[in-house]
């Protein structure tokens, strides 16, 4: 899928304010990492190549798990529940093909010619969107936290 780098600006105010009052809550953590990619799934589904409609519908947000708390990442996948209308199987019946990363990226046809791809998802991903919406999800978040505790 798309990888994005992101340089978060305004981490040691957020580390201040976790330090102040105990730790980062997992779910906050969760929160803010779904809030900030819901943007990105739109704009993707807004721009995906539409045929049947099939590939906007199979496109969610997907967290990993991780062992490390206070972190979490969502990324955006195609639904397993279509993978009947996405793989293309051969005359073997193995899988030969994947639609949707054929949309994106693009592919050779079989006279060897090359169709570029969309890169829907790719162009989603604006950094300092996802970036500002978790810095402030985050900041108040602290904040409503610091206020409970009456600091």
């Amino acid at each position: 899928m798309a990888k994005i780098n992101l340089k978060v600006e305004g981490m040691e105010d957020i580390a201040r304010g976790f330090k102040q009052i105990g730790g980062v809550p997992q779910k906050y953590v969760t929160g803010a990492a779904k809030k900030s990619m819901s943007p990105a799934l739109k704009r993707a589904k807004a721009n995906a190549p539409y045929d049947t409609g099939t590939l906007k519908k199979g496109m969610k947000l997907t967290g990993e798990k991780s062992r490390h708390k206070g972190k979490k990442v969502y990324r955006i996948v195609f639904d397993r529940a279509y993978n009947e209308v996405f793989q293309k199987p051969n005359k073997e019946g193995k899988v030969t093909g994947y639609y949707p990363i054929s949309q994106e990226y693009g592919f050779f046809t079989k006279s060897g010619s090359y169709i570029p791809g969309y890169r829907f998802i790719h162009e989603a991903f604006d950094g300092n969107e996802v970036e500002r919406i978790v810095i402030d999800e985050m900041k108040s978040k602290i904040d409503q936290e610091i206020r409970k505790a009456g600091m």
